[in-house]
């Protein structure tokens, strides 16, 4: 029998009004009798359901038998109620989500029906399982979401980013947009078309990156949902959310996200009416200033000791006010404020026959982010990068300067049409990528360049990342998709290539003698590569390290000039020795010797698997992207970065592979927590069950949800 469970008063007013506006059920019944979940090897779900409602739903079931507490912990804090049950350290991101919800209540009427049918579905099925598994969900939860709830989970992920960066200082955001462009993290996506496949078909790959963590912002999950005559696509779905940069195949098509990151805002200085402080001055008018009032309750020493904290949030109708002083308001105006469609513009890619048809999902405009990278059983390899951006009237103050207005006209109205924006079909050369960096060379023998509109477009940049996989594509002819996917584990470290002889040539000149003499033959012997046997690239790695910490740099730094051939060279080598012979010292002292192979260090600890793994952190111009946290022992445990590979092949039937390191569920004592993690360590992918022959032959358990 399920636990008795109290409501704050908090809980019981946004229940009601989600409950009130979404319509929604919390028995389950009707949904789960429409609703049949098929598991395969590795607790991979396949929802089949009668209609869209009912396979949310499924959907909905599925996440909360693997991620629970994770789905309940964030709905909550998208309902703003954080603060009530974990204190006052939440009662920021309450007041985040809060605005967002109030603006989620609007639009939620306006929702494309089917869009409604997979929230309401959705938020059905986190209230059956509350209610019939309470000992698996945190004990303050309870089966109060509804619709809206799952509406509000995904809104605007730009402005407050952006805002902090305006009212930052300009050396703070200097230092933010370097630590953002050196991390390298993010994702990869390649697409070849059919001249370049031993079968002739299209193949796409999609590698996105994600910390691994258990408190990770959300969790790739791997599924495949099917409502006859409606929708059949096998891809990743966000945990907590029915639809969300969703990537993955049907029959026909599927494609690939890599964040694109686009300036989707402007900043803009409004004239303070002087003779009303309530007011600014627009087109010679004085229009009152909006003002709202938002309460957040607190939870004190216990549940039944809590407070309310209010606080009033200024807009104007250009947008929201960031900071005021006596005499101007600066607000921002984003493409991306208020945006609740997201998930029906998924629902129709998904559906989606053929490019055209695909493109017409795209041209909703509610995805307003992320380069997609698409293949297709008709041959088609297709690149946008999408971006629901402005277009201007002035030059981009990007994230540094208010635009001073005093009229309407002086701020952006309307986007960059879909088909203008930088996208690139069927080239010639027969293949496509990304890797997070500007659109320019997403396939370097048909380079794109923005078109004439003024908009804040995206500087040219080209690193070591995507350099190694234009390399890789370009050398990939008459592949199949296992030799695609070996192409893509590759584990060469690029910035050797560029700087390693310099550094020997510099170490040697000094006349070396002991260890460091023995190091330098040892990487000059070493071939440049993070394979977990090879011995060099850690203490490489090391004088990488060393060298910056030290002030070092390229002899060449990146030039479009010479995009594949740059960064190059050692820039100081006297310095670069100097960092080696420390580089030398500290390897030995981490690690008992200079010449410790690379997977003796680095690991992939995950659910008591301990194994080496090849791959390294993307400034070390690694395709196969990881970073490490060092554990206590010394050795580095990866937690970032390739986590979920999804290959496939458009022939007839669509053939894929696919692994995700942290396994289906999150909960360690499952043994899908922790069985795809051996896999992933080895380079190696699992065969993907699409059809319903495969899933039959794979079948481990079939069951309706909440019966």
């Amino acid at each position: 029998m399920a636990a008795t469970r109290r409501a704050s008063p908090g809980h019981v007013f946004l229940a009601a009004a989600a409950l009130a506006i979404a319509g929604c059920s919390t028995s389950g019944d009707d949904y789960a009798d429409r609703v049949e979940i098929r598991r395969t090897s590795f607790g991979v779900p396949h929802v089949l359901a009668d209609d869209l409602g009912a396979m949310a739903f499924g959907l909905g079931w599925v996440h909360m038998e693997d991620y629970g507490h994770l789905v309940v912990d964030r709905l909550t804090m998208v309902r703003g109620e954080k603060a009530l049950v974990g204190g006052a350290e939440h009662v920021e991101s309450d007041f985040w989500w809060r605005r967002r919800y109030e603006q989620a209540v609007e639009a939620y009427p306006g929702l494309a029906p089917d869009a409604r049918l997979l929230y309401e579905g959705y938020a059905a099925a986190v209230n059956r399982f509350i209610e019939q598994h309470p000992s698996r969900v945190p004990e303050w939860a309870l089966p109060h979401f509804g619709g809206i709830d799952i509406a509000a989970h995904w809104v605007d992920e730009t402005l407050d980013g952006a805002t902090r960066q305006f009212l930052s200082s300009q050396a703070e955001r200097r230092a933010v947009r370097d630590s953002a462009a050196a991390s390298g993290d993010g994702s990869n996506a390649w697409a070849l078309g059919p001249t370049r496949t031993a079968t002739g078909n299209a193949m796409l790959v999609r590698n996105p990156h994600l910390s691994w963590g258990a408190g990770r912002y959300s969790v790739y999950y791997e599924a495949h949902i099917t409502v006859p005559g409606v929708v059949d696509f096998y891809g990743d779905f966000r945990v907590g959310y029915p639809m969300y940069f969703n990537g993955g195949f049907n029959a026909d098509l599927g494609w690939s996200t890599t964040n694109n990151s686009p300036d989707v805002e402007e900043f803009y200085a409004i004239r303070a009416d002087p003779a009303d402080e309530d007011a600014y001055l627009l087109d010679g008018e004085s229009i009152p200033i909006e003002r709202t009032t938002i309460e957040v309750r607190v939870r004190g020493d216990s549940s039944a000791d809590t407070s309310v904290v209010s606080r009033e949030f200024l807009h104007t109708e250009i947008g929201p006010v960031i900071e005021r002083s006596a005499d101007t308001l600066y607000v921002v105006r984003s493409a991306d404020w208020g945006e609740y469609r997201r998930t029906e513009q998924f629902l129709r890619m998904m559906q989606a026959q053929s490019l055209e048809e695909w493109k017409e999902a795209m041209r909703l405009r509610a995805m307003k982010e992320s380069s997609f990278t698409y293949a297709d059983a008709a041959g088609n390899i297709f690149y946008v990068w999408n971006a629901a951006i402005p277009a201007l009237p002035h030059p981009s103050g990007r994230d540094t300067v208010a635009i001073p207005i005093t009229s309407r006209t002086e701020v952006w109205q309307d986007l960059v049409p879909f088909d203008s924006l930088p996208q690139l079909l069927n080239p010639e050369s027969g293949y496509l990528h990304n890797e997070n960096d500007s659109f320019h060379y997403s396939n370097f023998e048909s380079q794109i360049e923005p078109p004439a509109i003024q908009a804040a477009w995206p500087d040219r940049r080209l690193r070591l990342r995507s350099q190694l996989g234009l390399e890789l594509l370009r050398s990939a002819d008459g592949v199949t998709l296992e030799e695609l996917i070996e192409l893509k584990h590759s584990p060469r470290m690029l910035m050797a290539d560029r700087v390693k002889d310099d550094l020997v040539q510099a170490v040697r000149a000094r006349s070396p003698t002991g260890d460091v003499l023995a190091a330098i033959e040892l990487v000059e012997a070493w071939p440049n590569t993070s394979e977990a046997s090879s011995r060099g690239g850690v203490l490489f790695d090391m004088w990488v390290g060393t060298y910056d910490e030290l002030g070092g740099d390229y002899a060449a730094e990146w030039t479009p000039a010479a995009p594949l051939e740059t960064p190059s060279g050692i820039g100081d080598p006297a310095l670069a020795a100097q960092a080696f012979d420390r580089a030398v010292r500290r390897t030995i002292q981490e690690f008992g010797s200079f010449d410790v192979s690379w997977g003796d260090v680095h690991r992939v600890r995950w659910g008591g698997i301990d194994e080496p793994v090849s791959g390294c952190p993307s400034y070390l111009g690694c395709f196969r992207h990881l970073a490490f946290d060092t554990d206590e022992d010394g050795r580095r445990r990866a937690y970032s970065g390739d986590a979920w590979i999804l290959a496939v092949e458009f022939d007839s039937p669509p053939r894929a592979l696919s692994v995700l390191v942290f396994g289906q569920t999150g909960d360690p004592d499952s043994p899908h927590h922790r069985d795809q993690a051996s896999m992933f360590s080895r380079a190696e992918l699992k065969p993907v069950r699409f059809t319903e022959e495969e899933i039959e032959a794979d079948l481990v358990s079939r069951y309706r949800p909440g019966k």
